[in-house]
């Protein structure tokens, strides 16, 4: 009998962990495969958390997070760190999900290393190097170095499929995060958040680092005009620890008694608020995926989104930052029932929640042949 093939699977943030986790367990099952974990904690505390749910302990840790670590510091560190690791574990495939900087460098390292690449979550794409930045950046690189492509939308295929990739290395699986969501969404969380059962309950996360200085504080102020403006509304906000924005929120929204600044929530618990959630402000990725699928009216404080089918969908709406645009637009939907009910669809673009046994299938198909088809041409 072969060896089992070693895949390294890397995570570095919060939503990482969430979206490799299926994965990772579905991996583990699988006799031909010997799982690492191996975890940069680009998001050290954020990063433990999700991982601690999904019962998932990383094998190697890096430690890689310092405060305020700029991005040139924070890309060299971990390309010489994956290095050593790389050269260490020799694994015959390394797979990441995304479009962090952990995911662009394991990319970058593992096409010097001439170790075949698998990259979840390909081919999103906004065309704009600024926004998200530098995000849209990451994953250029490393959908032009992955081996295998596994995309979650047939939209994303065809981005890929523009920029030459070839269509044989592109396989449609769904978003893993999808597979995450509904097996935690089964489960009812306590919340520990004094809220109030009567009132409609807001759900905000914002921390983009193209939104810092004006835009962030005009979507503060956006949140504590309309809760102004609708007395049977009440605003959860967990606040990235980043102080350029747990700064600016606490400066503009502390004290306002129906709005309820906390530390970044555990996933199980922001599963549980999600639900809860009337309405959800964001300018994250994740949760415009996750909330169209818990039938929750998203709109998204960003000029562009790489996640266009939610948009499509109607069932997502992009505002950017602008401070009436947002009162105006979450008004709409506060006060109008038919507008809500259009957007509260519960319509999910993004998978069925089998999306980890697909990219699996693929995955065995490729390696469980004999050794010399593991390196293709390389």
């Amino acid at each position: 009998m072969s060896q089992p093939k070693h895949i390294l699977c890397i995570v570095g943030t919060r939503p990482e962990g969430i979206k490799m986790a299926p994965l990772i367990k579905a991996l583990k099952r699988e006799s031909w495969a010997r799982v690492t974990v191996l975890a940069t904690a680009q998001h050290r505390g954020l990063l433990d958390q999700v991982l601690s749910l999904f019962d998932i302990r990383p094998d190697v840790d890096l430690d890689i997070m310092r405060a305020n670590q700029a991005l040139p510091e924070l890309t060299a560190r971990l390309i010489t760190a994956l290095d050593e690791k790389f050269v260490e574990l020799s694994p015959d495939v390394v797979l990441a999900q995304g479009d962090t900087t952990t995911v662009m460098t394991a990319a970058l390292v593992a096409f010097y290393r001439r170790i075949p690449f698998g990259h979840v979550e390909a081919g999103l794409r906004t065309h704009d190097l600024d926004n998200p930045f530098p995000e849209e950046m990451n994953r250029l690189v490393a959908g032009h170095l992955a081996r295998w492509h596994f995309v979650p939308t047939e939209r994303s295929r065809q981005n890929l499929l523009r920029e030459g990739i070839a269509d044989a290395a592109i396989h449609v699986t769904g978003n893993t995060v999808i597979d995450a969501l509904l097996e935690v969404a089964a489960t009812d969380w306590p919340l520990d958040i004094p809220l109030d059962p009567d009132r409609r309950l807001i759900l905000v996360t914002a921390h983009r680092r193209e939104n810092f200085g004006e835009p962030f504080r005009a979507v503060c102020r956006a949140i504590r005009t309309l809760v102004d403006r609708h007395p049977d509304v009440e605003v959860l906000y967990p606040v990235h620890p980043n102080p350029n924005i747990s700064a600016v929120a606490h400066e503009l929204l502390d004290g306002h008694p129906r709005i309820r600044l906390c530390s970044p929530l555990d996933y199980a618990p922001f599963v549980e608020a999600q639900k809860r959630a009337c309405l959800i402000l964001t300018d994250s990725g994740g949760v415009q995926e996750e909330a169209p699928a818990l039938g929750k009216p998203v709109l998204v404080m960003r000029s562009e989104t790489e996640r266009p089918e939610a948009v499509d969908e109607g069932v997502v709406r992009l505002v950017g930052t602008d401070e009436e645009r947002i009162v105006e637009e979450a008004s709409r939907l506060l006060d109008d029932p038919r507008a809500y009910r259009q957007m509260a669809r519960g319509i999910s673009p993004y998978g069925d929640g089998k999306a980890s046994q697909r990219i699996v299938d693929v995955l065995r198909a490729a390696l469980c042949q004999d050794a010399s088809s593991v390196m293709g041409e390389s």
